[in-house]
């Protein structure tokens, strides 16, 4: 089984601290392949980058993701996962939707902490289009971006803490979600500073991946998801504008 793991942020960086984390996590048999942003934003941390982002996940599918047997998008916020649903014969798993859906079973009301000041309310309207926004008791950042948390995670363990018993005190949150590849693998070393339970979101979202790679939904023939009606582009890398033109 093949994994194609899509970082649609341009930095590499990021692309491995991702798959540090995952490879260990990943069953025999299980073949881990990466995908970074060619274009956009070094880190994804505003609408404007992550609206870039959408276009370049969907690049990185049209390159990488022929043999694939599921995709992870591995950006907190999932910039594009609908039109990556769309365009894949195979599920596609955003780490937000996933980590959001297993809080939302864990607790009645969960947080979300993550880095970037911007993403306060985006990250609460993408929850709301989950249909989860009233389990939603608050997104709380800090000030690093999860770009300058991955390049110095020491420094951001007791301001992450800090925020989670923040949002568990104030906000009534039974679990918090830490948000964002730039974040990989932290919740373990936060947990012993909270006393809710901490969701590692790239974790989270792999193990729904795992569980959709290993039962298929169908993809739907007619409607939303279905493939789309070939159209004509103009100046797209030749792949995605193969895709578009035989999405199926």
């Amino acid at each position: 089984m093949r994994i194609l793991v899509i970082n649609p942020n341009t930095s590499p960086d990021m692309t491995a601290l991702v798959m540090r984390v995952l490879e260990p996590l990943a069953p025999a048999g299980v073949v881990l392949s990466s995908a970074t942003g060619r274009f956009g934003a070094r880190y994804i941390s505003s609408r404007s980058a992550a609206a870039i982002a959408g276009h370049a996940a969907l690049d990185c599918y049209a390159e990488h993701g022929g043999e694939c047997d599921a995709v992870y998008l591995a950006c907190f916020g999932d910039p594009g996962l609908l039109a990556l649903k769309e365009f894949a014969r195979v599920p596609v798993i955003g780490m937000a939707e996933a980590s959001c859906i297993i809080a939302a079973r864990q607790a009645e009301r969960f947080s979300i902490v993550t880095g970037g000041e911007r993403w306060g309310p985006i990250l609460r309207e993408f929850v709301a289009s989950l249909g989860l926004g009233e389990g939603l008791a608050a997104v709380e950042t800090v000030a690093p971006t999860g770009g300058e948390i991955a390049r110095d995670p020491d420094a951001a363990i007791a301001l992450l803490a800090q925020a989670c018993r923040l949002t568990a005190e104030r906000d009534g949150a039974g679990a918090v979600i830490l948000g964002g590849a730039g974040l990989a693998g932290l919740a373990a070393r936060v947990q012993p500073l909270v006393d809710i339970p901490v969701i590692c979101s790239v974790e989270a979202g792999f193990g729904a991946v795992m569980a959709s790679a290993a039962s298929p939904p169908a993809k739907p023939a007619a409607g939303d998801l279905a493939f789309p009606a070939p159209v004509e582009s103009l100046a797209l890398a030749p792949a995605l504008a193969a895709l578009l033109a035989r999405p199926e």
